[in-house]
């Protein structure tokens, strides 16, 4: 077969979301599959990490990006004399015109169930193109079995069209640290002196972080910090409507205890993560949810909410909350800093339920689509 991959969403520096599962799935598609003939369309030359080009797997330079997937994907497609036999985008966007069949990627329909917490720009683009690339493509892969219900319900479409591969995380970086020297090292790096919980993702309002502010300075005898990681601008991770989300703090009276770390690459996130007495994730609506499994990896105990995929991810491994409850946010963080047993006991499970995911199996998964379709 020769499938053609649209890796524009891998090709940049700082991968988060839909650019993380990208990169990855290119990554081991190219390691378990020597046989099937690769294209992997950019829209400039690949940076440094992404898989060396050989035999059955080359890359091809299309432009311009803006128009991608309206003009530069199509044309190519149009214009080559030995066409593909599929097309696979990793992302929400299929190429509007194909001559051959298109496999898309859809995480997850938050833009239709929270409109008001996407710039209108974002969620006219969303919205239009996931309807036509749900309807248009031959195969849809998601990344929870609650993402795929979701889509079956909102457009209609046959269960037999869409297939769940859960993403995974890299067991060579998140993995329990021991040495406590080389922890507390990273820690002090990024100016966090005391006992801490932690947030890893986008700064964006379904991300439900003002919340988490409000549980955090209800808390009693608050002797902890909160570390908060994640970009509010630029490459891979972008956040947008977030400035309620940085003044919140000072609002609440908890500035001096909120740390903004901003972008942290993934080889410092394991450190920070095992130094946490608990990650945080209390998100209004997610698809999947990598930062937890991650976390879990870590043998960092997890508190996240009991809405969307995540119940269906993380299962008996960590505690799940009302997001919108800042009171069960806020009795979740105590318990697991407070009581040592249940600490120790949510570290293990989770070590024990991050071994169900891994890339290798996403990768699988998708290969299969591929010979099937």
């Amino acid at each position: 077969m020769r499938i053609w991959i649209d890796g524009y969403e891998a090709n940049v520096q700082q991968r988060v979301g839909s650019g993380q599962v990208a990169f990855e799935l290119l990554k081991n598609i190219e390691i378990l599959d020597k046989e099937n003939e690769y294209t992997i369309l950019l829209t400039k030359p690949p940076i440094s990490d992404l898989p060396k080009a050989r035999k059955n797997w080359k890359y091809k330079i299309i432009g311009p990006s803006k128009l991608k997937t309206l003009i530069s994907v199509p044309l190519a497609l149009y214009t080559s004399l030995k066409k593909p036999d599929l097309i696979f985008s990793p992302t929400h966007y299929i190429p509007r015109f194909s001559p051959v069949k298109r496999v898309v990627t859809i995480f997850d329909l938050a833009f239709l169930h929270f409109p008001e917490m996407f710039p209108k720009k974002d969620l006219i683009q969303l919205t239009s193109w996931t309807k036509f690339s749900v309807l248009k493509s031959d195969h849809i892969i998601t990344i929870s079995n609650f993402s795929k219900q979701d889509i079956i319900k909102q457009y209609g479409v046959q269960e037999d069209k869409i297939s769940v591969a859960y993403p995974g995380f890299d067991k060579k970086v998140f993995r329990q640290i021991k040495d406590k020297t080389k922890v507390n090292k990273i820690v002090k790096k990024y100016d966090i002196r005391d006992n801490y919980i932690i947030y890893i993702g986008t700064l964006q309002p379904r991300k439900n972080l003002i919340r988490l502010f409000e549980a955090f300075s209800s808390l009693e005898s608050n002797n902890l910090k909160l570390v908060i990681v994640g970009k509010t601008s630029g490459p891979g991770r972008e956040g947008w409507m977030y400035q309620d989300i940085l003044e919140a703090p000072k609002k609440l009276g908890i500035k001096d205890k909120v740390i903004f770390t901003g972008f942290v690459n993934s080889e410092n996130l394991p450190f920070l993560l095992t130094g946490a007495k608990a990650f945080v994730l209390p998100s209004l609506w997610e698809g999947f949810g990598i930062p937890v499994i991650e976390a879990m990896a870590c043998g960092t105990p997890v508190i996240t909410s009991n809405v969307s995929s995540l119940p269906e991810i993380v299962g008996d491994a960590g505690l799940t909350v009302n997001p919108y409850s800042v009171d069960e946010i806020k009795n979740a963080i105590q318990l697991l800093v407070n009581k040592t047993e249940f600490n120790q006991k949510y570290s293990n499970l989770g070590l024990e339920q991050a071994k169900k995911y891994s890339w290798e199996r996403m990768a699988e998964k998708v290969l299969k689509v591929f010979t099937q379709i």
